[in-house]
């Protein structure tokens, strides 16, 4: 069989498996990527595995997340970071220095490599050839230490690109299409390849920007060929040496493939409350706008926030839209203020935020209440913005900046003639926030600020399990519904106690408390649970509450990655009736869980208040299983260690 690219990059990498789509696989990781919301807890788990130094051919440890310090938790949280990477062989890129993925695809990314990042925009890196994908702090530590990623080998689908984007239609609008057509489900399973005629196209920027997004389509990942386009860039940054070419084989096979006439879109937006429900921006009539952010790790390049510069020079942003802007990194931030395109956003009314996450993880500029939110992010989620009601559109950064001259969502053809921005042939170079691990690891003392807390370990799994339905839900729960972020919430993430009041509060503000005077539990929930962002929270909060089983319709990747690493059996509804069967409150019972797991892919759950069965599906390999009776894969390495 002709080899497509992403089972060319996953050929050079296998440790253990068959690339079987529906198989378990093992791949060896050559780089890793950690962000301060996720990375303490990796490094306190890398800490307990025991390793001294990382294994991998680099680790970069980024503070872009948590950088509001309204308190002494995040400002200590990066201290131990710091120390840490120190000690532990891992580069450490200092606050300020902007988004993880953004610098990871200027400073370090390499075609062709594999890169496991504790965050869900992972993907980015497919930008530039890479097999980029999101996972748990748990599963980037193992990686680390020198473990391989266990994962499902993934369909491949193909997007054919043809023809070229109009004047005002940005990469942003490309992939909206794609999420419009396949849906926030329609990339579970997969690895999303991008070819065709109109690849070349596309600046590597651009290219990031789409496989940014892949994870609101619930892909593993999605990746771009590297061609003379990947090689200009990584010359603009100095880092030619690093091209290699890596292309699919002619007449190389898919499992799904779809063609996609770059030349027919238009300016769209997701609206509320969803990446997928994607309009024309043309078709939505008069939707006035209060607040308008510009940036995220999806659209934050220097050529996004050059665009913006240009339609807003001269003018002035409307007078009831507030306008914050959120450079992507350290270096775009610097070239901005250079070239003068920084005055002119100034000028123009724009509020400049630091190089970091910011908005986009609600880290500040929550919008008004009721209010509508246009912005360049991936993720609408309610209440993701910090303001429980607001509505929130996902644009382009033309349609961003049409849209706070206006005053209200506007086709940004509207505007007039376009000025096409030309990549850089060299970008401003400059590392000095990035620091290198110590050359000596014993001159490094690890600095543990109190909101530090032990890591929590879950026990073995009982031989009978007996729970009440703590929850359900509904379809589409994400993990933001799970376990929160913003400014209130993401300073707790190194210390479990204290975050796991929050947990389901969204949706249920008692549910942390009824958890643990409970002892164990179990959630329901409908299709898609726990998709979104990677933080293992959702699964790490609940099974400190005492939470020992997920039953639901369907689960997103990482999320049902997360709870088997934390011990929480994930199990899916074989007929999707059984789910109205059952109720909040309801006692079930799943007995000898052990046995039944070895046996076969069925298990048996009795409703003890109704006495009806349902049969449910685990799906684990027979790893998996191993690691969930014995209570998570922490415990379980140790175990494979003794």
């Amino acid at each position: 069989m002709r080899q497509n690219l992403t089972r060319k990059i996953i050929a050079a990498h296998l440790v253990a498996g068959e690339m079987t789509a529906g198989s378990e696989i093992a791949i060896k990781i050559d780089q890793t990527l950690t962000q301060d919301a996720t990375g303490t807890m990796a490094y306190l788990q890398f800490e307990a595995i025991g390793v001294p130094r990382v294994r991998t051919e680099l680790s970069v440890s980024y503070i872009d997340h948590n950088t509001l310090q309204t308190g002494f938790e995040n400002a200590d949280d990066h201290r131990f970071l710091q120390t840490v990477a120190a000690k532990h062989g891992v580069y450490f890129s200092r606050p300020g220095n902007g988004i993880c993925h953004q610098i990871h695809l200027e400073r370090f990314g390499v075609p062709g490599k594999t890169l496991l990042g504790s965050d869900s925009h992972t993907p980015t890196g497919g930008g530039l050839g890479m097999l980029a994908i999101g996972a748990g702090g748990l599963d980037v530590a193992v990686a680390m230490g020198g473990g391989p990623f266990y994962l499902t080998m993934p369909q491949v689908l193909k997007v054919e690109l043809v023809n070229r984007l109009r004047p005002w239609v940005s990469a942003k609008d490309l992939v909206l299409e794609v999420l419009r057509c396949l849906s926030v489900k329609g990339g579970v399973g997969k690895v999303i390849e991008y070819g065709g005629s109109g690849v070349a196209s596309l600046s590597v920027p651009e290219r990031a920007t789409i496989a940014n997004m892949g994870a609101e389509l619930g892909a593993t990942s999605s990746v771009f060929p590297s061609d003379e386009v990947t090689r200009t860039f990584l010359a603009a940054q100095g880092r030619e040496e690093q091209w290699v070419e890596l292309l699919p084989e002619t007449n190389a096979v898919y499992d799904e493939e779809i063609v996609l006439d770059l030349d027919s879109l238009e300016p769209l937006a997701a609206t509320p409350h969803s990446p997928d429900a994607v309009k024309k921006i043309k078709e939505l009539g008069e939707v006035k706008v209060d607040q308008v952010a510009i940036g995220s790790c999806t659209n934050s390049s220097y050529a996004d926030l050059m665009q913006v510069a240009n339609i807003l020079r001269g003018k002035k942003v409307h007078n009831e839209v507030s306008l914050v802007i959120s450079p992507g990194s350290r270096q775009v931030f610097a070239m901005l203020a250079v070239n003068g395109a920084l005055a002119d956003l100034i000028a123009a009314g724009a509020r400049i935020l630091e190089a970091s996450c910011g908005p986009c993880i609600g880290m500040g500029q929550a919008p008004p209440s009721a209010a509508v939110s246009v912005r360049t992010f991936n993720r609408n989620f309610p209440g993701r913005s910090g303001t429980a009601d607001a509505g929130v559109y996902l644009v382009s950064p033309e349609s961003a900046a049409a849209a706070a001259l206006a005053g209200k969502l506007v086709d940004p053809r509207q505007l007039g003639d376009y000025r096409q921005i030309e990549q850089p042939e060299k970008f401003l170079l400059d590392d000095s926030l990035i620091i290198p691990p110590a050359e000596d690891p014993t001159t490094v003392a690890v600095v543990r600020g109190p909101n530090i807390k032990p890591l929590p370990v879950n026990t073995a799994l009982p031989e009978n399990l007996t729970a009440s339905v703590l929850l359900k839900v509904v379809d589409n729960i994400t993990t933001d519904h799970i376990m929160p972020a913003g400014a209130k919430v993401l300073p707790l993430r190194s210390n479990i106690p204290a975050i796991s009041r929050y947990v389901f509060s969204a949706l249920d503000p008692g549910f942390s408390e009824r958890a643990k005077a409970a002892g164990s539990g179990i959630v329901l929930g409908g299709h898609n649970y726990g998709q979104g962002s990677s933080r293992e929270h959702a699964a790490l909060a609940p099974m400190y509450l005492g939470v020992k089983a997920v039953l639901a319709k369907s689960f997103a990747r990482i999320h049902r990655a997360n709870l088997i690493n934390f011990g929480i059996l994930p199990l899916i509804f074989r007929e999707e009736d059984d789910y109205a069967k059952i109720n909040e409150g309801d006692i079930l019972e799943i007995k000898a869980v052990a046995a039944q797991l070895w046996q076969c892919d069925v298990l048996t759950v009795i409703n003890l208040g109704s006495g009806e069965a349902s049969s449910v599906l685990h799906g684990l390999t027979k790893r998996q299983i191993a690691i969930i009776l014995a209570g998570g894969l922490l415990n379980y390495t140790k175990q494979q260690n003794r």
